[in-house]
């Protein structure tokens, strides 16, 4: 009988050890699973490191107009349907320095561009696609001053605010 009852009060102890270790384990565990998410969400963000920084910068760049300070006035060749042409040009920057690097480096911009309406066929910017093509040259060259001259800065987009040709 005493060998039951010893028996029986092993058995009675058993499940509470058991239920302790259990609970233990499974704090643990959970403890462990946190620090390691932590851990990993630390080491993902320093993986990326400054390429990170850039890019939160580029999305949260301000986006500004620039204006030209005057129209381009372009001369056609003699012969040509369409002799002159004047165009006022809007672009859509990121970033204040981005205006300073354009503002000073204008004159560059504006020689170049003119040497671009210049080369083209007076025809087909009567087109909307003729058009389009202008723009996206426009912003190739614009965009090549400035990585020449800052070596850095995004223009977006390149708007007409004014055309006309006679």
């Amino acid at each position: 009988m005493a060998e039951l009852e010893q028996e029986s009060g092993s058995i009675k102890k058993s499940p509470k050890k058991l239920i302790i270790i259990i609970v233990a384990a499974i704090i643990l565990l959970a403890a462990g699973g946190g620090a390691t998410f932590f851990l990993m969400k630390e080491d993902s963000s320093n993986g990326k490191g400054e390429h990170a920084d850039e890019d939160e910068a580029a999305v949260h760049a301000e986006k500004l107009y620039f204006d030209m300070s005057k129209p381009i006035v372009v001369d056609f060749p003699k012969g040509a349907a369409i002799q002159h042409g004047r165009i006022t040009v809007s672009m859509l920057v990121e970033g204040a320095e981005t205006i300073e690097v354009l503002k000073k480096n204008e004159p560059m911009m504006r020689n170049n561009l003119l040497m671009l309406i210049g080369a083209q066929d007076p025809a087909s910017l009567n087109t909307r696609e003729g058009k389009e093509l202008l723009g996206k040259a426009m912003l190739d060259d614009v965009t090549a001053v400035l990585v020449k001259m800052a070596g850095k800065g995004k223009v977006n987009e390149i708007f007409f605010t004014s055309f006309v040709m006679q």
